[in-house]
């Protein structure tokens, strides 16, 4: 692949130089593209994106009476007219709240409220949210199509005030299922700062990529957005979520790169395998997998020709991030000659730690990225500093204040250590922490790892009684009364997990969810909170209450 040269960011000072500069050097390439479920696709090259972009900006102002300063609303699966939008928002000097497609009507209503919006810019498609489903008052709903059709009166907006680094960019709902949401303050420098630590973390080549992540996620906007304009890479949306149609994009686009979240990686093996039972290879393809572990990558892929065919023939690098990423999974692609980074962030801050693809060793998020400044307080917790991190919580001081220290580092929540060459070892979510009478520490999410290695995907780790733990499983679709098999196996994977844990971290018992899927958000994360109530409810226990 060719190496490509990215100019130091330092001298631009908005997000706007990136779509500017890409539209001018990458001049007549493709930039985004949609796959249709009957395999066309629809290209955008860089100049349009630009072009359009200018469309949706004067629209903002002289259609939907939106002022520098105000909140617009994005919903929408990820397509082209997304970026154009996002652009044209920065063009008018609009905020952007992203929503993402999955988000239930009162969690938008809530939102929509406290960012104090009034247009809602809605995608189209068959699968797009139905706007109609909201009855949100006094909201005025802009389709993105007409938003963004190229209009010469559009030129006006060359003449408008430009934004700057300390301008307000978009404001990221972190929550909002319950209560009182919290929105993000992202500023342009911020997002700058974001793309500084990415252009270290995935080295700038030419890149073809797949996107299956949400644009409102931040993730989506680092990797999928920014990043791919930077490099003038090739990006292509699927809106199914269907295996096949996913993997009939990955060949005709003949992707190179993707971000993606621990879950999706997992289906694509599996999708795998499944192939490979079929075949009735099983054991010849464990046996070369073993083999293969030990050669050099280029190696690897001509052993595996025959997957990577599938494939498109190119795939090389998988960029994982947003939850735990089981080590077997990791190997497995990489046995195949596919490289696994895996990064760690939060979307107050960006992306603060990555693995390189030099790094053969799973079980670290890797380095600390410049511009970062990480640190560890004295009880873990991991802190950072640095142009990446966010303004605050919108109209909302009092948290704000909570999660910075005196010293103006951002308290993520997260512990972790790290090891004497530098790599950082997460350890789970603070608040999760469990205190033993003995006074020994158990994180559940380090039990959760056991579990899910163990062939557990789903699972929620509590104290059910002073110094009792317990493991709360979502309950296989299989699972009947009188179905011992799936509950043998589960007691395996159990031993499993107990074997590779310490003493004081082992489980004393499990127990099946009664509904049919744990709790989850938007984003398909469990609601531990949830969990926890329900069960220490249900048990009587006051495990809190002997603190």
């Amino acid at each position: 692949m060719t190496k490509i040269t990215v100019d130091p960011l330092d001298g631009y000072t908005s997000l706007l130089d990136i779509l500017e500069t890409a539209a001018i050097r990458y001049k007549g390439r493709c930039a985004f593209g949609l796959f249709h479920d009957n395999g066309a696709r629809d290209w955008w090259s860089f100049e349009e994106l630009d072009v359009r972009s200018r469309a949706a900006a004067w629209r903002l102002r002289s259609e939907h009476g939106l002022s520098r300063g105000d909140r617009l609303l994005t919903w929408s699966p990820s397509t082209p007219e997304v970026p154009a939008v996002f652009f044209g928002a920065m063009r008018a000097g609009v905020v952007l709240v992203p929503l993402d497609p999955r988000m239930a009507p009162d969690t938008i209503a809530r939102i929509a409220a406290d960012a104090d919006a009034n247009v809602l810019a809605l995608g189209e498609g068959p699968d797009a949210p139905d706007a109609r489903a909201l009855g949100i008052r006094g909201l005025r709903i802009a389709n993105m199509r007409d938003l963004i059709a190229p209009d010469p009166r559009a030129v006006e907006v060359d003449a408008w005030e430009r934004p700057v680094r300390g301008d307000l960019f978009e404001i990221l709902y972190t929550s909002g299922t319950t209560g009182k949401p919290k929105g993000v303050m992202v500023t342009h420098g911020n997002a700058l700062g974001w793309m500084e630590g990415a252009i270290r973390a995935i080295q700038p080549r030419e890149h073809r990529v797949v996107s299956l992540i949400p644009l409102s996620h931040i993730f989506g906007q680092i990797a999928e957005l920014f990043y791919t304009l930077l490099v003038g890479a090739e990006v292509l949306y699927v809106r199914s979520l269907n295996p096949k149609t996913i993997f009939r994009a990955l060949r005709a686009h003949r992707v190179t790169t993707m971000a993606t979240m621990p879950m999706a990686l997992e289906l694509f093996w599996k999708a795998i395998e499944r192939e490979v039972r079929q075949s009735g290879k099983e054991r010849a393809f464990a046996r070369l997998r073993k083999v293969a572990r030990h050669l050099p990558f280029p190696v690897r892929r001509v052993l595996f020709a025959q997957v990577h065919r599938e494939l498109g023939g190119e795939l090389r690098l998988f960029a994982s991030g947003s939850a735990y990423l089981p080590p077997a999974i990791q190997q497995a692609w990489e046995d195949i000659g596919v490289r696994v980074i895996q990064g760690y962030g939060a979307t107050e801050c960006g992306l603060i730690t990555c693995t390189r693809e030099a790094d053969r060793e799973v079980g670290t998020v890797g380095l600390s990225i410049p511009p970062n400044d990480l640190r560890f307080a004295a009880d873990g917790e991991i802190l950072v500093r640095g142009p990446g991190v966010f303004q605050g919580y919108w109209r909302n001081e009092q948290a704000t204040r909570a999660v910075f220290d005196d010293d103006g580092y951002y308290r993520t929540g997260d512990l972790g250590e790290r090891r004497a060459d530098g790599a950082i070892v997460l350890r789970g979510r603070k608040k999760e922490m469990i205190a033993l009478p003995n006074g020994f520490k158990v994180f559940p999410e380090d039990v959760e790892n056991a579990l899910r290695d163990a062939g557990v995907a789903d699972a929620v780790v509590l104290e059910t009684a002073p110094g009792r733990i317990e493991a709360v499983l979502r309950r296989p679709s299989s699972d009947r009364p009188d179905d011992g098999s799936v509950r043998s196996a589960i007691e395996a994977a159990v031993r499993a997990a107990n074997a590779r844990l310490g003493i004081h971290q082992r489980l004393d018992s499990w127990r099946f969810w009664p509904d049919d899927d744990l709790p989850r958000t938007h984003t398909m994360k469990i609601k531990r909170s949830v969990v926890r109530d329900r069960i220490l409810g249900e048990t009587g226990v006051a495990a809190a209450a002997a603190r």
